[in-house]
């Protein structure tokens, strides 16, 4: 087949009538007879390839030889808070809030005491599905190379009937702020009233069980119950069997057409508290230490009003909120100091304390990235019976009041950059002009923050 134009010609006479094929040469009868036999091999090749693949299509499946794991592995939502901050305020060795006892051996806080810059707070947060039943979180906090396990729980998914148990460590949901973190905050720092009854740390967290049922209303109603250990402010770690604290809370809210929504709240703690160190003053002015035996029991009434246009918070929204509080104490005080002050001999007696105190503030989104938000807190010291310790412990007569403005920018969901100023009295004697620099930065999955 060294030549095309014969093969051509021979592929010609192939197909043509026999009258043609009988003028052709000997050549091209050869070439004739060669294409035929490669037609029939084709021919007999297409017919093998269909009937396997016939067979293909009737054979029965194998099994497979070993069992295929449909099983998930574990891939957690992750995520991660920066926060830090520049703080510039008087210098002030001992701050606490005048009339409320202040902690002696305080966990980490969040907005403190610290001048100058420092890295505020970092959390760190691991959660996900663990099966069709429940849920767990771990939420790590992280400041000045400590590391704490602020929450660490799992929750009930499938309950029905609108009931959900929680159980583990986790931030009570007593009040309106006190379940939030404080990258979730609309201030750089907690108000006034969640310090007094919290402590430093500036919100309530528990090691227990918490029980709560969401009603088959029109209306959003929710009520819970929480049983825990009870080792943080302001009760103690007793290393007891039974019960430290307990509280129970109720939440109702709903819409006012489609621009507003609301909710509103009731809640009750109550702890227990042995030898629970506290700093006081003397009538000299020293400082002494105060040991608390006894019961704290706490009322928290929380309202919060939102408005955007027709629902859409994305572009103007504004916020109200307000929170009022009621606490009691009742039981011992020990009353210790250095030689030479007021308390240098122990005195062990009653002690009765009645104090109240709120904040309120607003917040207004004018541009998809800008807020201001203004902020009042006042506290009342209320009555301080010490029995025999009023001769001994100073009851300053101050009303401890802070006012705060802030703004705020937050290009996207992940990122806020914040400025802060405040006009803070909480202390006697003191008037403190404060201004804050604040960065807040979340990376990886974050879930929707509570209404």
């Amino acid at each position: 087949m060294k030549n095309p134009s014969i093969l051509a010609g021979a592929l010609a006479l192939a197909f043509a009538s026999p009258v043609a094929f009988a003028a052709a040469s000997p050549e091209v009868a050869s070439l004739r007879e060669e294409i035929q036999q490669l037609r029939a091999q084709y021919e007999k090749r297409l017919a093998e390839l269909e009937q396997r693949l016939v067979s293909q299509h009737t054979a029965p499946v194998a099994a497979p030889a070993q069992p295929v794991s449909t099983g998930k592995g574990f891939n957690p939502e992750i995520s991660l808070t920066l926060q830090g901050q520049y703080r510039r305020m008087k210098d002030i060795d001992e701050r606490h809030i005048s009339g409320f006892a202040a902690l002696a051996d305080h966990d980490h806080d969040h907005g403190g005491g610290e001048r100058g810059f420092s890295l505020d707070h970092t959390e760190l947060v691991l959660a996900a599905n663990i099966d069709s039943h429940y849920r767990g979180l771990v939420n790590f906090g992280i400041t000045d190379g400590e590391v704490e396990v602020e929450e660490a729980w799992f929750q009930t998914t499938g309950m029905g009937h609108g009931l959900s148990l929680r159980g583990g460590r986790f931030l009570s949901s007593i009040g309106y702020l006190n379940a939030q973190h404080a990258h979730a905050w609309d201030f750089a720092d907690a108000p006034l009233m969640y310090t007094a009854l919290f402590g430093e740390h500036a919100n309530y967290g528990n090691d227990g069980l918490q029980l709560k049922w969401v009603l088959p209303t029109d209306l959003f109603a929710e009520v819970g119950v929480e049983i825990g250990r009870g080792a943080r402010f302001p009760g103690t770690d007793r290393d007891v069997n039974g019960i430290g604290s307990s509280a129970i809370f109720a939440h109702l809210g709903g819409d006012v057409g489609s621009s507003h929504s609301w909710r509103a709240g009731l809640s009750y703690l109550n702890a227990r508290a042995a030898d629970r160190h506290s700093h006081f003053k003397d009538v000299g002015g020293e400082e002494v230490t105060g040991d608390f035996t006894g019961r704290s029991r706490t009322w928290i009434a929380d309202a919060v009003w939102k408005w955007a246009p027709d629902g859409n918070a994305s572009a103007r929204a504004l916020t109200l909120q307000a929170e009022y509080f009621q606490r009691r104490e009742d039981g011992e005080l020990n009353c210790q100091g250095e030689a030479g002050s007021a308390c240098a001999v122990a005195v062990e007696d009653d002690y009765r304390t009645r104090q109240h105190g709120w904040y309120v503030q607003a917040v207004y989104k004018f541009h998809p990235q800008w807020r201001v938000g203004l902020r009042h807190d006042r506290l009342d010291p209320g009555t301080r019976d010490y029995g025999d310790n009023n001769a001994n412990i100073e009851r300053e007569n101050h009303t401890p009041k802070r006012n705060s403005l802030m703004v705020d920018w937050s290009p996207s969901e992940f990122s806020r950059l914040r400025l802060q100023l405040a006009r803070d009295q909480s202390m006697a004697g003191e008037v403190d002009n404060q201004l804050w620099l604040q960065y807040v930065m979340s990376l990886g999955a974050h879930g929707a923050h509570r209404f």
